[in-house]
């Protein structure tokens, strides 16, 4: 985990739980835990602000053709990470810890445990042993890279059925 306490990162805005930073280097904004969690702890609930039926660059995908804004708003600054350390329970509603979270720990989810198919794909540079470096959605995982990671109802659905 990259510790946010450096001169590299500016404060933006607080909100309770975690910690609006930008990057002074990159202009890059990430969401930083302003408390500690442990493993399986509920970070925050969230609710849908706004509700599509395609994705944008800033929905978590719910369900068949339904892709949702999160409300609070500045859980949108969650970046992407192949080792992540946080989860969004679409079926309960609540982003929960899937790891020990340190004050200062930039928060970081794995998109395709959300998302079907991405928007926007992207080459990762995240950097850890297991980067996957092409993110295109769950559709794309090998059956291997699915075993790995903390995935929603509706990708686990997807993905069943992709199974017959």
């Amino acid at each position: 985990m990259i510790n946010a306490i450096t001169s590299a990162y500016q404060m933006l805005s607080k909100h309770g739980i975690a910690d609006i930073m930008q990057n002074t280097v990159t202009g890059e904004k990430s969401l930083h835990a302003s408390a500690f969690f442990d493993a399986g702890d509920i970070i925050s609930e969230f609710t849908a602000g706004h509700i599509f039926n395609t994705p944008t660059y800033l929905t978590v995908q719910t369900g068949e053709n339904k892709h949702i804004t999160l409300d609070p708003e500045f859980l949108q600054y969650i970046n992407h990470s192949c080792d992540p350390n946080v989860f969004f329970d679409t079926t309960h509603m609540q982003l929960l810890a899937l790891k020990e979270i340190q004050p200062g720990d930039e928060l970081m989810f794995f998109y395709p445990s959300s998302e079907w198919e991405m928007t926007q794909n992207f080459d990762c540079f995240c950097g850890t042993k297991q980067c996957l470096h092409k993110i295109q959605g769950a559709a794309y995982l090998s059956e291997e890279e699915t075993q790995r990671y903390k995935l929603t109802d509706f990708i686990l659905s997807r993905l069943q059925n992709r199974k017959k």
